[in-house]
């Protein structure tokens, strides 16, 4: 792994730019920042309050905007379902994408949560009560391994009361930059995971495919009473055609300061940035 992707994850540079020591990513020209602002604020998303990472792994060429915030941790919600998932498979907690969860009869406030559901149909609806069975048949152990192998943010998923909400509520923490990192090594396969594990999981973040096409991910929400908001949007958009072919990994986060009103900006901003730098056909998402 080389360039941006190994500043990402080792060495005092990453330390330095948590800290705060450094204004802006400088594999980033002041051009394309502008460029990565502008999509954000055409989608009503202030620049000052969110981080957007793209990079394009054929090259490693960087667009971002947000500053020192692409480096800030937050709690990731459930953009985590990502490596949970692989994890579920990999660690086998979860039998296959069609192992079926009964619902408890607990209603809960989405509505596609409150009824059985494989567990194909959980990753696609966040469904929530599901990762909670999942994560504690995984088991401590194996998830703070897991995390720290895959260079997940803090990798702090706190002690025994935390294990059904840590993803959510924190301690586990987790920066644009490190989700970007982190998605590159899933799409390139140099996670430490079977080739089984890679074949089931990735189709199913598929969100949307067009002809020459296809964008890959999962949103978030973090909503902690007492704190702000925290909307994400991490995956990747994979073109084969076009003025700019190639892999484009992204992780976006944002406050969202009018809570669930504000969620469908988180992809549509990204969508935007993408077709902006022709990572996405200009007529996608319009």
């Amino acid at each position: 792994m080389a360039g941006f992707l190994r500043r990402l994850l080792t060495g005092p540079l990453l330390a330095a730019l948590v800290l705060g020591a450094c204004a802006t990513p400088a594999a980033t020209p002041l051009a394309e920042t502008v460029l990565m602002e502008g999509a954000l604020t055409a989608e009503g998303i202030d620049p000052s309050t969110s981080a957007l990472v793209i990079l394009r792994l054929e090259d490693e060429h960087v667009w971002s905007s947000g500053g020192a915030r692409v480096y800030q941790r937050f709690t990731p919600a459930s953009t985590s379902k990502i490596a949970h998932m692989l994890l579920a498979y990999e660690t086998g907690a979860v039998t296959g994408p069609d192992e079926r969860f009964q619902w408890d009869g607990q209603k809960r406030f989405v509505d596609s949560w409150n009824e059985d559901q494989d567990f194909a149909a959980a990753f696609q609806r966040s469904t929530v009560w599901i990762y909670q069975i999942v994560v504690a048949r995984i088991g401590a152990e194996k998830l703070t391994a897991a995390f720290e192998a895959f260079g997940y943010g803090n990798g702090n998923i706190g002690g025994p009361e935390a294990i059904t909400r840590y993803w959510l509520e924190g301690p586990l923490e987790i920066s644009a930059a490190e989700q970007a990192a982190f998605v590159s090594r899933l799409v390139r396969r140099t996670l430490p995971l079977s080739a089984d594990t890679y074949q089931t999981s990735i189709p199913l973040m598929e969100l949307a495919r067009g002809d020459s096409w296809a964008l890959s991910g999962k949103t978030g929400w973090k909503s902690v009473e007492g704190e702000t908001d925290i909307g994400w949007f991490v995956g990747w958009a994979e073109q084969t055609a076009g003025d700019a072919p190639g892999t484009y990994v992204f992780a976006l986060n944002m406050d969202m300061a009018g809570g669930m009103e504000e969620a469908p900006k988180r992809r549509a901003a990204v969508e935007r940035a993408l077709r902006e730098i022709g990572a996405l056909p200009s007529d996608q998402g319009r």
